[in-house]
């Protein structure tokens, strides 16, 4: 077909038109370009978006969409299985082209394989292009050419390799497709909670959208670089990026949140350790898509199969539903669940200490706690979620063992020594003084009137730390095997 027939450019976790290789390749093509999003539900092993994650993709295709239409584009909106979807929008629109970011999921790749065998078919071009990842899974491999399990010799070998690429530049304006398609209304598709509305929280706390994310990442490498090293496991304190859901909507690309730390560090703005552990935390990123790209049942089957043989306890009702609330008894625990609901995000530190506190003082499956992390995160992510929860379980590659349990008063006095965490996030707490802020049953009855209804702990946690020892005892005899992967 001739260079002039539009070309579609499809869409899904990079919503953003800076350093946009599928966009790019687009442009480049000449002739005019058509944007879709598909929201997909429907395809084999698609797993559906949890609520908060609908949330920020209502705001983040809102911004795409007038961003588009300032550069002369539109977003056309389509709902259905991805493979039918695309491959009827290229039909409709006479597409000569359809380019893509690859995703690395199992299914997702799937349906990508799907749509470019179709595509081809038809004599329509199709190319999938790498933007959300700085090294693609296939092209880091151990010595004997497999993939890595372990994160020290994985993030090792990607620094070995050349250094990831510039990011491409946003485009100044797109020759956009001014043809007629029909394009779903995205308020039809029902994202946004309505009754009981319980996205205040994140309303306020949370602006999704490329714009935003360029902002966050400025705010972040001039204001809590320098303060990373240190601050970074401390809740109270805010030296943390908080791009996790913009990268996870690729709002923003791994290569410019990159190239952005490593300028500051080459031209002196910031010579401290931050940056280098930034650094090694974006490669962590990386490796949890390692993980999905080669054993595609992360979410759901344990990467150490001797964990299949793992008693789990039966979930009692009210103590997960205390869980869920954020009333176990416990502060940092409470401080973090509600931290969670109120805003759809919990800091790193306190989802392992939450993580731990259900899996080895409850007794209760990883995969439990995974889909409701899931179902209520901005930045649930198919890959960091399900490889971090295995990770605290014991039963993920490289992974915490089973016998290290984080003990939620231990770790409070270490990482919230002042209690500001916990106290900004259970207010029943916020009276009392002191170290007792860690321990609230030394009080007795001694609690001030906003704290009266603070509940007692629903668990002893030196006695259920002994059950999880004795429970892991009864597998850790066994060969530790690695599930098989793709």
């Amino acid at each position: 077909m001739s260079s002039s027939s539009p070309t579609l450019v499809w869409l899904r976790d990079d919503l953003r038109l800076a350093d946009n290789p599928a966009l790019r390749a687009a442009i480049d093509r000449d002739g005019p370009v058509a944007v879709c999003y598909v929201l997909d539900d429907e395809s084999a092993g698609i797993r559906p978006l949890g609520a908060a994650a609908r949330w920020w993709l209502h705001g983040s295709l809102t911004a795409l969409a007038a961003d588009l239409e300032d550069h002369g584009a539109s977003l056309l909106l389509r709902r259905g299985p991805g493979e039918a979807v695309v491959l009827q929008l290229a039909e409709e629109i006479g597409a000569g082209a359809v380019h893509w970011n690859r995703r690395y999921g199992g299914a997702e790749r799937a349906v990508d394989t799907a749509v470019k065998e179709q595509l081809r078919a038809r004599g329509i071009e199709a190319e999938s292009h790498q933007g959300s990842l700085l090294f693609e899974p296939w092209t880091v491999q151990t010595g004997s050419g497999g993939p890595y399990s372990v994160y020290t010799p994985f993030a090792r070998a990607c620094r070995n390799r050349d250094a990831p690429r510039a990011p491409l530049p946003r485009p100044r304006t797109i020759d956009g497709w001014t043809g007629r398609a029909a394009s779903d209304d995205l308020a039809d598709w029902e994202l946004l909670p309505t009754r009981p509305d319980w996205a205040g929280g994140l309303r306020e706390r949370w602006e999704p959208g490329e714009k935003a994310a360029a902002k966050r990442l400025r705010a972040f490498i001039a204001e809590q670089l320098d303060e990373y090293a240190d601050g970074r496991d401390r809740p109270a304190q805010d030296a943390t990026s908080n791009l996790s859901a913009h990268l996870r909507w690729g709002e923003i690309s791994p290569f410019q949140v990159w190239h952005a730390v490593e300028e500051a560090h080459r031209d002196g703005t910031h010579r401290g350790e931050g940056g280098e552990r930034f650094a090694s935390e974006v490669l962590w990123r990386e490796f949890c898509y390692h993980l999905l790209f080669h054993w595609p049942d992360l979410a759901t089957a344990n990467f150490d199969t001797r964990f299949d043989s793992f008693p789990w306890g039966e979930p009692h009702e009210e103590e997960l539903e205390a869980w869920h609330q954020g009333r176990t008894g416990y502060p940092l625990v409470d401080a973090g669940m509600r931290e969670l609901w109120r805003t759809g995000y919990m800091h790193n530190r306190v989802r392992m200490v939450t993580a731990s506190f259900l899996i080895k003082n409850m007794l209760v499956d990883w995969r439990i706690g995974e889909s409701w992390f899931w179902d209520t995160l901005v930045d649930a992510d198919p890959a960091s979620n399900a490889a971090n929860w295995q990770w605290v379980a014991g039963s993920g590659a490289d992974a915490s063992p089973y016998f290290r349990v984080f003990n939620p008063v231990t770790q409070s006095k270490k990482f919230d020594p002042d209690g500001d965490y916990i106290r900004l996030n259970v207010p029943e707490l916020g009276a009392v003084g002191g170290s007792a802020v860690h321990e609230p049953w030394t009080l007795g009855d001694t609690l001030t009137p906003e704290g009266g209804d603070y509940p007692a702990p629903i668990l002893d946690l030196k006695e259920t730390r002994a059950h999880a020892l004795d429970a892991f005892a009864t597998i850790k005899s066994a060969p530790r095997t690695i599930a098989h992967g793709s």
